[in-house]
This record gives C-alpha cells, sequence and structure tokens, in this order.
C-alpha cells in the first residue's frame, strides 16, 4: 500500500520513466529483437558497475546494474523454457 508520504522506486519503478501505463523498458523491449534486448540489458549492468563509485549514491547504481542483471537473467531462463522458481 503507498501513501502520500511513500517515496518513488527510483530503481525498479522511476516515475519519469512511466507514459500512461507504459514503462520505457518494456517499450525498448517490444522494438528489439530477444537478442538485441540482451545485449541492451548486459550494457546496462556494464554502465551502471562502470560508474558506481563515482556516484553520489553507489548502492543506487549497483541496484540499477541488478535490476538489468535480473531482466537478462528472466530472457534466459525464458529461452530455456523454465519458470523462474
Amino acid at each position: 500500500m503507498s501513501g502520500p508520504d511513500d517515496k518513488p522506486d527510483m530503481v525498479n519503478k522511476p516515475p519519469h520513466y512511466l507514459m500512461g501505463d507504459i514503462e520505457c523498458i518494456d517499450a525498448i523491449e517490444a522494438s528489439m529483437s530477444r537478442e538485441a534486448f540482451k545485449g541492451y540489458c548486459k550494457g546496462q549492468v556494464e554502465r551502471y558497475l562502470w560508474r558506481y563509485e563515482k556516484k553520489e549514491d553507489p548502492l543506487q547504481d549497483v541496484e540499477k546494474g541488478l535490476f538489468y542483471l535480473q531482466r537478462l537473467r528472466k530472457k534466459l531462463i525464458e529461452e530455456r523454457g523454465q519458470s523462474e522458481d
């Protein structure tokens, strides 16, 4: 449950990446092949881990890298035809 004092989740659902009901990451994924999207996720992981030590909030960048790593993992699991459990 969220209230007026709740902070937005700037890692998993940053509000500035939402347009209507569409989240930017979902639009990006829909515009790419499966292979291209996996490469995009890999690049994002590398980007966030590359620079985390230079950031004011290094944990946030590590968490963002983890977000993309989890998206990549999900794609790989789907390719195997397995559930995420």
